[in-house]
């Protein structure tokens, strides 16, 4: 399955995929208020602070992910993975696993030293994430399920308590999105 960088030329059918999927799964409303999510991320994040990865099959879409910055108080290069999505039709085949893992490898190239993400722990452990306590890096945002805050370090050094706050791009800044 190829996977690429997102271009903003193909905004509308990422924007549309997420719709798609976040509809099936959890209904309308909360398909609308990613698709939203997506439309702003797009809108308001400076291109160095946005990287997109797509999935096509047969030249469709089939997968998407974006990792935006995320400050923090140690000073390292950090990005957050937010949001996910892969095509119904597309599930369970891998197509998120390896869309994540292209992320990564394209994050390191660029000598991004953390990455974290909010979710489904058992999931992206598949991918190298562990679950990190607010103790040690606060989420920009309340948790409401603080199970789900992760990271992984990708320079192979240990993720560092951090005293400070971390800070998201604005899109993101959204407690009803946490």
């Amino acid at each position: 399955m190829p996977f690429s960088l997102f271009n903003k030329s193909g905004s509308q059918e990422v924007v549309e995929l997420f719709r798609r999927v976040f509809s099936a799964a959890e209904g309308e409303a909360e398909g609308q208020i990613i698709a939203d999510f997506v439309t702003q991320l797009l809108a308001t994040t400076q291109p160095k602070d946005l990287i997109g990865c797509i999935a096509e099959e047969n030249d469709i879409l089939v997968g998407c992910l974006f990792f935006s910055r995320l400050w923090v108080s140690s000073g390292q290069v950090a990005f957050i993975l937010s949001p996910l999505a892969v095509a119904t039709e597309a599930q369970k085949k891998g197509v998120g696993q390896g869309l994540i893992q292209y992320g990564l490898d394209h994050l390191k190239s660029l000598e991004v030293n953390l990455v974290f993400t909010y979710g489904d722990p058992s999931y992206y452990a598949k991918t190298g994430f562990e679950p990190i306590s607010e103790n040690k890096v606060k989420a920009p945002c309340p948790l409401s399920q603080p199970i789900g805050w992760l990271a992984q370090s990708l320079d192979a050094s240990p993720i560092q308590t951090m005293s400070g706050p971390t800070k998201c791009v604005e899109a993101l800044n959204d407690p009803s999105l946490w």
